[in-house]
């Protein structure tokens, strides 16, 4: 019963990412960006169960395969999903034809973004990630930055 109970828990901490990344997707989402409310939403729940069934993972590990052949280093999860969500990240990023313009690195970052959030609460860190979530949205509201760098760019010229 206890091992339902804590696969309960897990899923609890998921479906918090999920809502917390859906946050950050609508925003994406509303600006018509490509990774938008279903990706973050996958992002940041996805990256929360494996780091939340990590522990059950190097238990499983640690009882049924020899120590010798295998061992148990939690911190190659965190390396596997940063790398994971990095190769969905450069997907959605763009070269236009001009050579001075990239598009969507925002987005990218974003991805990466919502994968710490579901982090955070596989970990139990909820403060941290709702901060999290908040920041980011924050962040990404900032578009009068967008205005002083097209003036920076004119005095360039």
């Amino acid at each position: 019963m206890e091992m339902v109970v804590n696969q309960l828990w897990i899923l609890l901490d998921v479906v918090i990412a999920m809502v917390l990344c859906s946050v950050i997707g609508g925003e994406r989402e509303k600006l018509d960006k490509p990774a938008g409310l279903r990706t973050n939403m996958i992002v940041g729940s996805i990256s929360c169960f494996f780091v939340a069934i990590s522990p059950a993972l190097s238990n499983f590990i640690n009882e049924n395969i020899a120590t010798d052949i295998m061992s148990v280093d939690p911190v190659r999860i965190l390396q596997s999903i940063v790398v994971g969500v990095s190769f969905i990240g450069a997907g959605t990023i763009l070269k236009s034809k001009d050579e001075n313009t990239v598009q969507n690195l925002t987005t990218a970052s974003t991805l990466l973004y919502s994968s710490g959030i579901g982090i955070a609460v596989a970990l139990k860190a909820y403060v941290i990630a709702v901060g999290l979530t908040l920041i980011i949205l924050f962040i990404n509201s900032i578009n009068h930055l967008r205005g002083i760098k097209a003036r920076f760019k004119n005095k360039r010229k």
